[in-house]
């Protein structure tokens, strides 16, 4: 029961961030900017990956051209249908860290004016610009290479009849949910102090609230344009979390 409780409070804290943007819309349209460009430019890479597929399906197989041709057109379309949804799954699993990086200015902003309205903001940690880009970048890799880890063999597990549509896809969206909370709320808890390794640990101890606000937000994702317009509370809720859950002493 503890732990669903947690759980709960996690979707609690994404829904307390959607309160927030809702009573500040100017902040909300201000969050939309960076996430409004990233979706663009995801798209035209997905319809450019989705009319190519079947390109690149024949490119990775010559060694199929000498079979029949419904063999050989079976096992491209096929390849063609693997490929793009890889790519699908990659641009969710990396859309939240693309756009916190392209959108730094904009979500640091939005996450101290969240703060503001809980009291003083934490400070003395702050890093220039030219440091904290490179920064952010670094430590989405390597988060993103934690979520390859567990999303590649997830993927091709998916094409397993039964568990692939039953335990693969519950087990997809608490991974990923875990890894998009880790990159929510990273601007709080730099703010005060915090590396990565310290981050990952912290919720890691409280793994449920984080799978709770994490799992709301990738489900949320997986929408049209859900990502666009849900990413300013998420990035308001992320805060609220690190502030009144995770490290609620400045």
């Amino acid at each position: 029961m503890g732990h669903l409780r947690s759980f709960m409070d996690g979707i609690g804290l994404f829904l307390q961030g959607l309160r927030w943007v809702a009573r500040n819309p100017r902040w909300w349209l201000f969050g939309l900017i960076p996430a409004l460009i990233v979706s663009v430019l995801y798209m035209v890479g997905l319809y450019f990956l989705g009319t190519n597929a079947g390109d690149i399906a024949e490119w990775a197989t010559p060694f199929a051209s000498g079979w029949g041709e419904a063999a050989r057109n079976a096992l491209r379309a096929l390849l063609g249908l693997v490929i793009f949804g890889a790519g699908l799954v990659l641009s969710v699993v990396t859309f939240t860290a693309v756009t916190l990086i392209v959108g730094d200015p904009f979500y640091e902003k939005l996450s101290e004016k969240v703060e503001e309205t809980y009291g003083e903001v934490p400070s003395g940690y702050e890093l220039p610009l030219w440091k904290s880009i490179p920064r952010s970048i670094k430590d989405s890799l390597i988060t993103l290479g934690y979520v390859l880890l567990f999303t590649i063999p997830l993927f091709f597990l998916g094409f397993v009849p039964v568990v692939g549509q039953t335990v693969v896809p519950v087990l997809g969206a608490l991974v990923s949910g875990f890894f998009l909370t880790v990159e929510l709320t990273t601007l709080a808890m730099e703010r005060r102090g915090m590396a990565r390794k310290s981050r990952f640990a912290l919720l890691r101890r409280n793994k449920a609230v984080a799978l709770g606000f994490g799992v709301l937000i990738f489900l949320l994702f997986l929408i049209p344009l859900g990502a666009v317009v849900a990413m300013p509370a998420a990035v308001a809720g992320g805060a609220i979390m690190v502030r009144t859950r995770l490290a609620p002493v400045a």
